[in-house]
């Protein structure tokens, strides 16, 4: 195991150690957001017949194909079609039909011709009316041909595909109820320190709450997991040794905080590397350098840092991609636009290092990123109030204001191009 790795080897290291969790079943509403497992076709042409796009009147084309402002066509409503209804008579020479939109076309007609432009001779232009045409029409004008979405045995999302609201909506016309998805990996959040009380209680001397285990949970779920917030554990080897092998064994992937460091307290290294196989301990990243990784029963077990940020910026970026490949996806990275600094930053670390940001875009129509003032991994607070981290690459190289870097956007799905 080499001493310190890049933070691409650390997540090629991860999402290498994990598979997808086993298929099941789930309703179409749960379904949306989440990644179809195999192909999934539907069991009727959609529509099942060809229908009127808008308002108007059914017709053949060839009946008004003479007209003319000067020498409209006359035709008589023969009948009329509302969504939902068939006509089933036949459209005869100097006829048509009015038709709703969606309304089944009728087998004599070819086109369909919008109300408003049609001029009523005689009657109200209902049933029994006479309206008048000023200009021909095309085949299949205002026609939804019949199977125009999609066909009776035909692929309508493919396996791998992300399912969206409108994709529910597809699948639910076309009669897949049930989607065959990857289970969503059970994840168990520990957090250690003998310093740490549940958020319910107020801290007595000496002790703070327990914020860490409610950011990684949260950051869990909205990576698509399930997360379950396991009793905080106190600073002892024996202590964490237990809690980490119980919950390898029955949860698909554990998180712990705090105790990831080399100090007299820290001890999620050796329990690792006593229960099972530790792969990972450091990793050129700030905040954030010490990120343990290992496999214990077989359970990929991840040790973050116990600051907030060094944590939060681990699991965004290490963790998180490993949870999604669990469940199938195939975008693990976050978008990334280039901005220019709005101010300097003197860059004294030689790791790579995430600042946290707040993006905008400057007059000139190109985005510009200001790192927040207090940029500690002690804290939450300024990742709540910014939207993005600004990288500096690796080196000790200044960085003055107006330099061009990368900034990840962390809370724009993996699937958007940028």
């Amino acid at each position: 195991m080499k001493d310190m790795i890049s933070l691409e080897e650390a997540r090629a290291l991860v999402c290498g150690a994990v598979a997808p969790t086993d298929v099941e079943e789930v309703g179409l509403l749960d379904a949306v957001g989440r990644v179809a497992a195999s192909d999934l076709t539907s069991d009727i042409d959609v529509s099942p017949f060809a229908h009127s796009a808008m308002d108007g009147f059914a017709l053949r084309a060839a009946d008004i194909g003479t007209a003319t402002e000067e020498a409209p066509v006359a035709l008589r409503v023969i009948a009329e079609i509302g969504a939902g209804d068939v006509f089933a008579g036949v459209i005869g020479a100097g006829e048509c039909v009015r038709i709703m939109t969606g309304a089944c076309l009728p087998d004599d007609a070819d086109a369909v011709v919008k109300y408003e432009i049609v001029a009523v001779v005689e009657g109200d232009g209902r049933t029994g009316s006479t309206v008048s045409f000023a200009a021909p029409t095309k085949v299949g004008s205002n026609i939804r041909p019949a199977g125009e979405e999609a066909r009776a045995g035909e692929v309508i999302v493919a396996a791998g595909e992300v399912i969206s609201a409108a994709g529910v909506g597809f699948l639910a016309g076309c009669g897949v109820l049930e989607v065959p998805v990857c289970r969503r990996p059970r994840v168990a959040v520990i957090a250690t320190g003998s310093e740490l009380v549940p958020p319910t209680e107020v801290p007595g001397p000496g002790k703070i709450r327990n914020s860490n285990s409610y950011a990684m949970a949260a950051c869990a779920s909205r990576a698509g997991a399930v997360p379950h917030i396991l009793p905080i554990v106190e600073d002892t080897y024996e202590a964490l040794r237990a809690a980490v092998d119980a919950a390898s064994r029955e949860y698909d992937f554990v998180v712990t905080t705090g105790g990831a460091a080399n100090g007299d307290y820290d001890f999620i290294k050796p329990v690792v590397a006593d229960l099972g196989e530790l792969k990972m301990a450091t990793v050129n990243m700030r905040p954030g350098k010490a990120q343990t990784f290992g496999l214990v029963n077989g359970t990929p077990v991840f040790g973050l840092p116990g600051n907030p940020a060094a944590a939060y910026v681990g699991f965004e970026l290490i963790i998180r991609p490993a949870l999604r490949t669990m469940q199938g996806y195939g975008f693990l990275d976050h978008p990334v636009v280039r901005a220019r600094l709005t101010q300097n930053e003197k860059n004294r670390d030689p790791r790579r290092i995430f600042l946290r940001g707040t993006l905008t875009r400057a007059a000139d129509g190109v985005f510009e990123v200001t790192p927040a003032r207090n940029q500690s991994s002690g804290l939450f607070g300024p990742i709540q109030k910014t939207n993005c981290m600004a990288v500096l690459p690796d080196g000790t190289e200044p960085q003055p204001a107006g330099t061009m870097v990368d900034c990840i956007l962390l809370d724009v799905p993996e699937e958007v191009c940028l």
